[in-house]
C-alpha cells in the first residue's frame, strides 16, 4: 500500500514539476538546456511512476523493485530538480544522478527477473 500511494504522488508530482519546468521554471532560468534537464527529470519521474504502480500490482511481492524504483525516482530527479534550480548549492549532488539511474535500471532489472508474487493471473 505504501509504494501504491508513492508511485501516485511521484506520478501527480512529476507533472506539477514538468508545468512548472514548461512555465515558472523559464521566468528564474533562461538557459534552454537547464530547461531540457528540468523535463528530463519530469519525464523520468512520470515513467517510473507508472513502474512502481506496474510492480506493485503485476508482483506485489516483488520489494526489492518496488524500493529501487522509489530511491532511483528521489535520488535521479530529485538530484536534478536541485542542480537546475541552484548547481553552486547542490553541487555535491552531482555524483547522486547517476545512482539514481542504476536504481531504475536496476528495478527493471529485478522486476524483470525477480519473484513476481502475483495473487491473480495476468493474461
Amino acid at each position: 500500500m505504501v509504494f501504491w500511494t508513492l508511485g501516485c504522488l511521484y506520478g501527480a508530482s512529476s507533472v506539477a514539476l514538468g508545468a512548472f519546468g514548461a512555465h515558472g521554471l523559464k521566468k528564474i532560468i533562461s538557459d534552454p538546456a537547464k530547461i531540457r534537464t528540468w523535463e528530463t527529470a519530469a519525464h523520468y519521474q512520470l515513467i517510473h511512476s507508472g513502474a512502481l504502480l506496474l510492480a506493485v500490482t503485476a508482483a506485489p511481492n516483488n520489494r526489492p523493485a518496488q524500493i529501487l524504483f522509489t530511491v532511483g525516482m528521489t535520488l535521479f530527479s530529485g538530484s536534478i530538480y536541485a542542480l537546475v534550480l541552484d548547481p553552486q548549492r547542490f553541487k555535491f549532488l552531482g555524483p547522486v544522478t547517476p545512482l539514481g539511474g542504476l536504481c531504475l535500471i536496476g528495478g527493471w532489472l529485478v522486476l524483470a527477473f525477480g519473484t513476481r508474487g502475483r495473487s491473480v493471473a495476468l493474461r
